[in-house]
């Protein structure tokens, strides 16, 4: 068969999928606010595993919901956007309703706000989101893992106050976004990765830092800030095409590791910069 004959079927082909697929064009209204009422109780389990699945608007998190799991409020004024509750056991997830944000609705005046508190119950906890603001304030709350996964999105991570359990794994993927993680030795992690695209990334190792800490540390072109404050003893080693490198005075330089004694736990510290800056401050 002739190249010309194959080339013709191709065509033919291309032009039935392209009818077979549908934009959803049409706008919806937003209406009067409708705000849910959030508590579910914490199983009978040693570990609760909890997933929350956000679009877009605004998540925020913080300790304090006592002997529930979860409570809190979900408050938005489409209809599509009420959260789904499904639970099983120790495995509990929220997740926003079946509300598409790739149909081009009319996202003016939409809102979507979650505004939960966690238990004090250990907690497996992950996040998927969208395009949002997150507020995370996750002090003293006892986590043995963390994962996070993003787009493009403004997020405050906190941990004030000690997690008091070891958390085996931080994991953070995010997109083009603008993150800071605050008080991390405080977040008592064993390993900590983190993944971002294009975008600034602050990382800041306050608070108490328990055990041996290794990060790892990729992402594209991009402004990465990594605060270690005076007395945790560190290391770290810079991979990629970097633009530049700064270091404040004291730290020993040995091709491209840095590295600074202090007293107790050792943090290590491998950072892969496709290209852009790396601040290391105090």
């Amino acid at each position: 068969m002739s190249k010309k004959m194959l080339f013709i079927p191709l065509i033919l082909l291309l032009a039935l999928s392209a009818c077979s697929v549908r934009i959803d064009t049409q706008k919806q209204t937003p209406g009067p606010d409708i705000v849910d009422e959030i508590s579910i109780p914490s199983p009978d389990a040693p570990t609760a595993f909890l997933t929350l699945e956000f679009g877009a608007g605004k998540l925020t998190l913080a300790p304090g919901a006592e002997t529930d799991l979860i409570s809190g409020t979900a408050t938005y004024n489409l209809a599509d956007l009420k959260p789904v509750i499904t639970e099983d056991g120790e495995t509990v997830k929220i997740h926003q309703g079946e509300y598409k944000m790739n149909t081009w609705p009319n996202l003016d005046g939409t809102k979507n706000e979650w505004d939960l508190l966690l238990g004090e119950m250990p907690l497996d906890l992950t996040i998927k989101a969208g395009a949002y603001d997150g507020n995370f304030d996750f002090g003293g709350l006892a986590l043995v893992n963390l994962t996070v996964r993003d787009g493009a999105a403004d997020v405050k991570v906190d941990f004030p106050t000690p997690n008091p359990v070891r958390m085996n794994a931080l994991n953070y993927q995010t997109g083009a976004s603008n993150v800071t993680l605050k008080n991390l030795a405080n977040a008592n992690f064993t390993t900590l990765n983190f993944e971002g695209g294009a975008g600034n990334y602050t990382l800041d190792f306050g608070g108490e830092l328990q055990q041996d800490a290794g990060v790892t540390l990729r992402a594209g072109m991009s402004n990465i800030t990594l605060v270690i404050p005076e007395g945790i003893a560190a290391q770290i080693t810079v991979e990629g095409g970097l633009s530049s490198v700064n270091v404040p005075s004291g730290w020993r330089q040995n091709g491209d590791t840095y590295s600074r004694s202090g007293d107790g736990p050792v943090l290590t510290i491998m950072v892969d910069l496709g290209a852009g800056n790396l601040q290391i401050s105090e």
